[in-house]
């Protein structure tokens, strides 16, 4: 069964940072695109980040400059590095892995940030 599990959110300050990891199991990671969506209170899920097969890569505007998506195709696991975090990025972040012959999402990890 192919599957993916998010790890790494937590409760951190502002300022801080944490990283998000996805791990792709019972199949190959490198033919997706990946993409990191955070759910907020209105439970609709935004495009954090988004990485192709072929390594194109966007961001939510509200990210720019501080977070950063990135593969391990040798561990099929991809990342989300989030830097300099703030109050408003707190939510339920979700991996995706898309490929033409359907999507999969991962279960969700929560990240709250506040002081």
């Amino acid at each position: 069964q192919v599957q993916l599990v998010e790890s790494g959110g937590g409760l951190v300050q502002p300022g801080g940072s944490l990283r998000l990891s996805c791990t792709l199991s019972g199949g190959d990671i490198s033919i997706y695109a990946v993409g990191w969506y955070r759910q907020g209170p209105r439970k609709q899920r935004d495009l954090v980040a988004a990485l192709n097969s072929g390594g194109s890569i966007a961001y939510g505007e509200s990210v720019k400059g501080r977070f950063t998506i990135s593969r391990d195709n040798a561990k099929n696991t991809a990342y989300l590095q989030m830097n300099n975090l703030k109050p408003e990025d707190t939510g339920v972040y979700f991996c995706n892995a898309e490929h033409y012959t359907g999507a999969l999402w991962g279960q969700g990890t929560q990240v709250t940030v506040s002081s």
